[in-house]
């Protein structure tokens, strides 16, 4: 029976679903939603913070800030909450409203972004604010998960060791690419313990992570309007880009069989999907994915069918008719 004196301390790291009844192909995905935090962004704010604490930059007094779509904001703001720190969230008008009120409830300040930069869109635009506060008072710490070191050894040390151990045939791991965080702690276990591993990048279309062209895009979660400088592709096998009309679909096929998940997993569940399709995978392959959180955030966006209709002008629910 786990009992527990901080929030951080629990976090189920050994969870995974078949999918191949939803979806008939032979994936597992590892679910990270269950933490107080409620995703995989948990294991990022435990390891920044730890690491600015060690050396001296995080102290009493310090403000941390951070800019954040959403599910490391909520980590930071209860680990924040936890240890007696100050922090301000600086996120854009896509951050779901649960996850705004979560972390005021948690006691942290949200500073919503409504226009783009020309350069970089909202993302440019929130760490072009993050730096003018930081500027303006000195009290103020910037962990910067973009550039952060401890974002992608934080899955380094756990969730790559977690799969290998739960999957020692593992062929190939899809990962969603958002700060790239997950995606590289992930790709340089893999690579230096178990080369024979295929590690492939599952992104948004419209990211400019990848080099592709920069487009609207409005689940958040997974792709930048910011090339992160984490990533090096050199790590990478492949890079699959999804619609974000087929993360809605998935994401609803999902619900109707009991599992609800936050747009993220609708889309690297998609990516997998595809991949494993063009690449002529068997059914004896071992493929494994991430799902970063759980779905009751989403549920005034993802899985509200007027926001559904009117962004993507599709009815999922007449789609899922069909297809019975």
């Amino acid at each position: 029976m786990p009992i527990i004196s901080q929030p951080h301390e629990f976090n189920e790291d050994d969870l995974y679903v078949d999918l191949r009844p939803a979806f008939g192909v032979p994936l597992y995905l590892k679910c990270e939603g269950f933490n107080f935090a409620g995703s995989i962004k948990l294991k990022a704010a435990e390891s920044m913070i730890a690491a600015a604490e060690r050396s001296g930059a995080l102290r009493p007094g310090s403000i941390l800030v951070e800019s954040s779509s959403g599910n490391l904001g909520v980590a930071l703001s209860m680990l924040a909450a936890s240890k007696g720190y100050q922090f301000v969230c600086v996120t854009d008008s896509r951050c779901n409203l649960a996850t705004k009120q979560l972390m005021e409830a948690l006691g942290a300040q949200v500073h919503t972004i409504t226009e783009p930069a020309a350069e970089g869109g909202y993302l440019a635009a929130r760490i072009a604010h993050v730096r003018e506060l930081c500027a303006d008072d000195d009290r103020y710490l910037w962990l910067n998960q973009y550039v952060n070191p401890d974002n992608w050894s934080a899955h380094y040390r756990t969730t790559a060791p977690a799969i290998d151990r739960a999957f020692p045939t593992l062929d190939v791991l899809f990962v969603g690419a958002g700060t790239t965080g997950t995606l590289m702690g992930c790709a340089r276990y893999f690579k230096r313990f178990r080369p024979d591993v295929r590690v492939v990048a599952i992104d948004a279309v419209g990211s400019v992570t990848f080099g592709g062209p920069a487009a609207p895009r409005m689940i958040p979660g997974l792709g930048t309007g910011v090339r992160p400088a984490l990533l090096d592709e050199s790590l990478v096998d492949d890079v699959v880009l999804v619609e974000e009309v087929d993360t809605v679909r998935t994401c609803h096929r999902l619900a109707r069989r009991g599992f609800l998940f936050g747009g993220s997993t609708g889309t690297v569940i998609s990516g997998a999907i595809q991949w494993l399709a063009s690449n002529d995978a068997g059914p004896d392959i071992t493929a494994v994915t991430i799902a970063p959180d759980l779905g009751e955030r989403y549920l005034d966006s993802l899985y509200q069918p007027s926001w559904v209709q009117q962004v993507y002008q599709i009815d999922p629910a007449d789609e899922l008719a069909t297809q019975r």
